[in-house]
C-alpha cells in the first residue's frame, strides 16, 4: 500500500494514501513529527498529568481535569462511537505512536524540562486520546466560567448589576471574535461562491490550527485540523463543497449549585457524601485521585459526581466544612442569617457530552466525505459541542447557514447564573434545534445575535458583522466581481467600533490644558487601530485609564473581595479584565448604579495627558504576545514582538485586555478564503507556521504574511514529494 507526503514551500503537509485508514495513520505520523511537543502536552492535559512533567504550574489544570472526569468521559464517548470511526481514530493514534519519539527528540521544550529519556520512549497514546485533546481544548470555551463571575457579581452587588458588566456586546475571553462570510456567485468574479473567515482565539505558540491536505480514493480535502485530532473539523474545502464556522454563542453548559451532606468515609479515606436533588437527598459517586507533582509532593484530589455532573469548583472547601460541622454543628438556624461563605460554592458541571456520552466525533469522517451542502448539513447533525454557526457552499452555487450542536431545553436562568440542583425548573428536557436556512446572496456570521440562532444570551455587538457587510458592498461597487484578494482585505480591516462611544464620551468632557488638547487629538482620530496610528495609541491609553478608574470606584469595591476560585478561571474572574472587556457597557449603564461616568472620562483624560512617556503609536503598545505552555516557568520559546494592527472592536479583532495589558494576546489564529470555482485558487495563512519545533525553518515563516494580511495558495506548489515520514524532517 503506497502513501505519499508532499510539503509545499511553507512546509504544509499534503498527504495521500490508498485508503482512509492508511491516510489516518499517515496524518498521525506527520502530526507527531511536526507538532510532537504540542500534542504530547495536550495528551498530558487530557490525562490530568501535566504537573507530573512540568511541575506545580500544571496543578490547577490537572485538578480540574481529574474532577471534571475528562479522560473517563472521552473514553466512554469513544466506546459509543460507530466501529469505523473507532478504527479511524485508532489508525491515527497508531501513526502518532510510530513517530512521537522522533517528533519530541531535541525539541526546546523537552530540553528545557530535561525530559530526554521520557521523549526517547513516550507512553503509547490511547485510542480516545484525540477526543480528550479536542474536549480539553474546548471545555473552557463554553459559558460556565462566565457564570462563576456572574455569581460573584450577583452575590456582591446584586443581580441588577449583571447588566452593567455583562450586557450584550461584551467580548468574552476565548468566546468570541471570529468572523465568517459567504458571498454568492452573483457577486463574485468566478460566478460561484466564496467563503472566507478568521477564527479568533487566544493566540498560542505553536498555533492551535494545523494546515493539512488529505487525499485518498474517497476524498481530497484541504483544511485546518486541531493537532492531535484526525481529519479536519471547522474549516475545509473538499473540492465540491466548503465550509467555515464561528462560535454560535450558545449556552449549552449548566453550572449547578450543589448542597451536600456528610455521611462518613470509605475504606480508602474518600468522603461518603449525599447531595440534595429534585427528589431529596441522593447518593453521589466519590473517590480520590493522586496527582504527581514534579519537584513537589503528590496532591490528593477529591472527585465527586452528582446526578447533575462532576463537581468542578469549591469541592475541597465544601468537604472541609462538612467535616468541621460534623464535629461541631453550627449554631445558627435562620438561613437568611448565615454569614457570607468564605469559600466558593460547590458547583457541578453539566454538558451534553457528559450526558449523552457523545462528543460528536461521528461527524468527522462524514465531513471529509462530503460533496454537497446537504452532505455537510447531514454530517453536522451529529455535532455536539462547541455549538457552531456554519456557513456552507458548494459548486452548484447553493449556500446554507446551519447552527450545529446540542443546546439543552431548560429554564432560562441557567444561561446567566448557577442554578440550584434541587429546583425542578432546571432539569433538562431534550435539546433545542438549531436553525438552518438557505442563503440567497450574502451572509456574515460574527458572533452576533442575527447569526447565533437565539440559543444563547450574550452575543457580540453587531459592529463586526455590519462592517463586513458594508465592506462587501463597497468592494462590489468597484465592478468585476469579488475575489479572494477582496476577502483578504476584509480580514484585516482596522476600523474600531469602540471609537464612536469614545467620541461621544470625551466630546462632553469638562477639561482644560493638556487634557483638552488630548481630547482634541482623540476626536481627530480616524478610528482605525493601525500599528502606526498615534490616535489609536491615545485611545488605548485613555480606555485603560477609564477601566482602572471604574475598577477603583467605591460602588464596585465589593467585587474585589476574593472569589476563592482556582487560578485556572482567572481570565473570567479577574475584575479589571472583565471591566476592560465590557467597559462600553459600564459606560452606558454605570450611572444607574451610582457611577458618574463623566467624572471617570475626565479623570482618564487628565491621567493620560500627564503621562510624559506614553508610546506614540499603537504598535508600540500592541505587539504579538502568544501564550506558550511553559510561559509561567520562563522557559518558553518566543517570537519577535511584532506590532499588530486591529483591536477588540475591529474586524481584525486582535485582542488586548484593557486595564491589564495592551499586548496582543488573542486574535485570528487562522485566515482562509475558499473558492468554489477553483479550490487551488483558495488561500490560507496561520500566525506562525506548519511546524511546532522552534528549530524548524517553518516554525514561524508565515508570521510576516499574517501580520501583513497576505494569504498563501493552498495548493502544494514548489513542493517536495516523499515517502511516508521515517522520523526525519
Amino acid at each position: 500500500m503506497s502513501a505519499e507526503v508532499r510539503r509545499d514551500a511553507l512546509g504544509v503537509p499534503h498527504l495521500q494514501a490508498d485508503d482512509v485508514m492508511e491516510l489516518a495513520r499517515l496524518q498521525g505520523r506527520v502530526t507527531a513529527l511536526d507538532r510532537g511537543w504540542q500534542v504530547e502536552h495536550h495528551r498530558w492535559r487530557m490525562e490530568g498529568r501535566t504537573a507530573e512533567y512540568v511541575g506545580a504550574d500544571g496543578l490547577a489544570w490537572d485538578r480540574f481535569a481529574r474532577q471534571v472526569r475528562l479522560e473517563p468521559t472521552v473514553r466512554r464517548c469513544f466506546e459509543r462511537l460507530d466501529p469505523e470511526t473507532r478504527r479511524w481514530l485508532t489508525a491515527y493514534v497508531d501513526g502518532v505512536d510510530d513517530a512521537l519519539a522522533d517528533g519530541l527528540a531535541g525539541t526546546p521544550e523537552v530540553a528545557q524540562l530535561g525530559l530526554g529519556s521520557y521523549a526517547a520512549s513516550p507512553r503509547p497514546w490511547e485510542p480516545w486520546t484525540p477526543l480528550g485533546i479536542f474536549w480539553g481544548i474546548h471545555l473552557l470555551f463554553g459559558t460556565f466560567p462566565s457564570k462563576l463571575f456572574n455569581a460573584h457579581v450577583a452575590e456582591r452587588l446584586g443581580v441588577d448589576a449583571l447588566a452593567m458588566l455583562n450586557a450584550e456586546g461584551v467580548e468574552r475571553v476565548e468566546a468570541s471574535g471570529s468572523n465568517a462570510w459567504v458571498i454568492g456567485g452573483a457577486r463574485t468574479a468566478s460566478g460561484l461562491p466564496l467563503i472566507a473567515g478568521d477564527p479568533h482565539r487566544t493566540i498560542e505558540l505553536p498555533g492551535c490550527y494545523q494546515q493539512v491536505g488529505l487525499a485518498c480514493p474517497e476524498f481530497d480535502v484541504v483544511g485546518f485540523a486541531f493537532p492531535g485530532v484526525p481529519g479536519v473539523q471547522h474549516f475545509a474545502h473538499t473540492g465540491t463543497v466548503a465550509w467555515g464556522i464561528t462560535n454560535a454563542m450558545a449556552d449549552y453548559q449548566d453550572l449547578t449549585l450543589e448542597s451536600f451532606g456528610h455521611v462518613g468515609h470509605a475504606a480508602d479515606g474518600s468522603p461518603v457524601l449525599k447531595a440534595r436533588g429534585v427528589d431529596g437527598w441522593e447518593p453521589v459517586r466519590s473517590t480520590t485521585e493522586t496527582v504527581r507533582v514534579r519537584g513537589g509532593d503528590d496532591v490528593t484530589v477529591p472527585v465527586v459526581v452528582t446526578a447533575r455532573g462532576p463537581v468542578v469548583t469549591g469541592l475541597e472547601a465544601e468537604i472541609e466544612r462538612l467535616v468541621a460541622e460534623a464535629e461541631a454543628p453550627p449554631q445558627w438556624t435562620d438561613e437568611s442569617a448565615q454569614p457570607r461563605r468564605a469559600h466558593p460554592a460547590a458547583h457541578s458541571l453539566r454538558t451534553p457530552t457528559q450526558v449523552e456520552e457523545d462528543l460528536g466525533f461521528g461527524a468527522l469522517l462524514a465531513l471529509l466525505r462530503s460533496r454537497t451542502v446537504a452532505d455537510v448539513e447531514e454530517a453536522l447533525s451529529r455535532w455536539v459541542e462547541p455549538v457552531n454557526s456554519a456557513l456552507v457552499a458548494d459548486v452548484t452555487g447553493r449556500m446554507r447557514h446551519v447552527v450545529a450542536g446540542r443546546v439543552p431545553e431548560r429554564d432560562g436562568l441557567g444561561a446567566v447564573l448557577p442554578v440550584a440542583a434541587w429546583d425542578p425548573r432546571h432539569v433538562w428536557r431534550g435539546y433545542r434545534p438549531g436553525p438552518a436556512r438557505d442563503v440567497p446572496d450574502v451572509m456574515v456570521s460574527a458572533n452576533d445575535r442575527c447569526s447565533g440562532g437565539g440559543l444563547g444570551v450574550e452575543y457580540a455587538t453587531p459592529f463586526r458583522a455590519e462592517r463586513i457587510g458594508s465592506l462587501i458592498e463597497t468592494l462590489g461597487e468597484a465592478g468585476g466581481g469579488l475575489t479572494a484578494d477582496d476577502c483578504a482585505a476584509i480580514h484585516v480591516d482596522t476600523l474600531n467600533g469602540q471609537a464612536d462611544l469614545m467620541r461621544e464620551l470625551v466630546e462632553e468632557a469638562d477639561v482644560t490644558g493638556a487634557a483638552a488638547a488630548l481630547r482634541d487629538e482623540l476626536l481627530a482620530w480616524d478610528g482605525h487601530s493601525d500599528p502606526d496610528s498615534a490616535g489609536a495609541a491615545l485611545f488605548a491609553a485613555w480606555r485603560t485609564a477609564l477601566v482602572l478608574w471604574f475598577s477603583d470606584h467605591p460602588q464596585l469595591a465589593a467585587l474585589h473581595e476574593p472569589s476563592g476560585h482556582s487560578r485556572l478561571f482567572a481570565a473570567w474572574t479577574d475584575v479589571v479584565a472583565q471591566i476592560g472587556a465590557g467597559w462600553h457597557s459600564m459606560a452606558r449603564l454605570g450611572p444607574q448604579h451610582g457611577i458618574d461616568v463623566s467624572e471617570g472620562v475626565r479623570v482618564a483624560l487628565e491621567r493620560v495627558a500627564a503621562q510624559a512617556d506614553s508610546p506614540t503609536a499603537w504598535g508600540e503598545r500592541h505587539w504579538l504576545r502568544p501564550l506558550h505552555a511553559l510561559d509561567a516557568s520562563g522557559r518558553a520559546p518566543s517570537v519577535p514582538r511584532d506590532p499588530v494592527g486591529g483591536d477588540k472592536g475591529c474586524v481584525l479583532a486582535a485582542a488586548s485586555a484593557p486595564g491589564v495589558t495592551d499586548h496582543c494576546y488573542g486574535g485570528p489564529v487562522a485566515r482562509y478564503v475558499w473558492d468554489l470555482a477553483d479550490r487551488d485558487a483558495s488561500r490560507w495563512v496561520v500566525p506562525f507556521g506548519a511546524s511546532g519545533d522552534a528549530r524548524d525553518p517553518h516554525f514561524a515563516d508565515q508570521t510576516r504574511s499574517w501580520l501583513d494580511g497576505e494569504l498563501h495558495p493552498v495548493r502544494p506548489s514548489r513542493g517536495v514529494v516523499g515517502q511516508p515520514p521515517d522520523g526525519t524532517r
